[in-house]
């Protein structure tokens, strides 16, 4: 990034690029997909996933009127959102329902902002997102991951070219919008070798009656449907 005023910065960001080719965003799209599948690019990779995830629980949390206390980042990839609140009703059910599904979710709003070529807001919006996130954590490791995560995409949109810029931003949207589906394939695998009845699934049991399973299903559901979205959207 050329600019060196705050006006520069601000105009910079928010201007329109040109997107790549056609066949780098099915690159990015395919590069995506083998992170998600491989299993050790994707213990690493999930770092971000469960960042999505905790924050879809703080988000769902004060829209709903609880307080939000803060959140850990775990090194096995695990986390927790705390909030005071009733501990039932609707805002508790929202609050335990939304970290399954909101990295499809935030995967296919930045599909949003990339078909308008809004890429390098796209980068700077994700680095607003996660200092807010920052102010949030409450260990050690999460502080390590969030500012891990958010330093990559700075030096990424601040000392790479516009192309570069793009290529990291396709496959920033492709591994949210397909990420979304695996944590759920693995929370019904580790359901049926040791249950957990703090998994988000089984906290929905308590809440609502519904089985653990119904809500499992309901996540996979939510998330292949705004992957398939987003799939139409970047390609069509």
């Amino acid at each position: 990034m050329e600019a060196t005023t705050f006006g520069d910065v601000w105009q910079e960001a928010f201007s329109v690029q040109t997107p790549p080719a056609t066949w780098l965003i099915i690159a990015t799209g395919v590069a995506a997909l083998i992170v998600v599948v491989t299993r050790g690019p994707w213990r690493i990779a999930r770092n971000v996933v469960t960042i999505a995830h905790e924050g879809g629980h703080a988000i769902m949390a004060l829209l709903s009127g609880r307080q939000l206390t803060g959140i850990r980042l775990h090194s096995d990839t695990s986390g927790v959102t705390v909030s005071r609140g009733k501990p039932r009703g609707a805002g508790m059910i929202l609050t335990v329902a939304a970290g399954y599904i909101t990295p499809s979710i935030v995967g296919l709003l930045a599909i949003l902002l990339l078909v308008n070529n809004r890429i390098t807001a796209l980068l700077w919006m994700s680095i607003l997102v996660l200092a807010a996130m920052l102010l949030l954590i409450r260990n050690v490791y999460g502080v390590v991951s969030v500012v891990g995560t958010g330093a990559v995409v700075f030096l990424i949109s601040w000392f790479t070219p516009e192309q570069v810029q793009a290529v990291f931003a396709y496959f920033f949207t492709w591994f949210l919008l397909l990420a979304g589906v695996r944590p759920v394939v693995e929370l019904q695998s580790q359901r049926g070798r040791q249950p957990s009845p703090q998994s988000d699934a089984d906290q929905l049991h308590r809440l609502t009656g519904l089985p653990g399973l119904v809500w499992v299903l309901f996540f996979g559901l939510v998330n292949v449907a705004v992957a398939a979205a987003g799939i139409w959207l970047l390609m069509f």
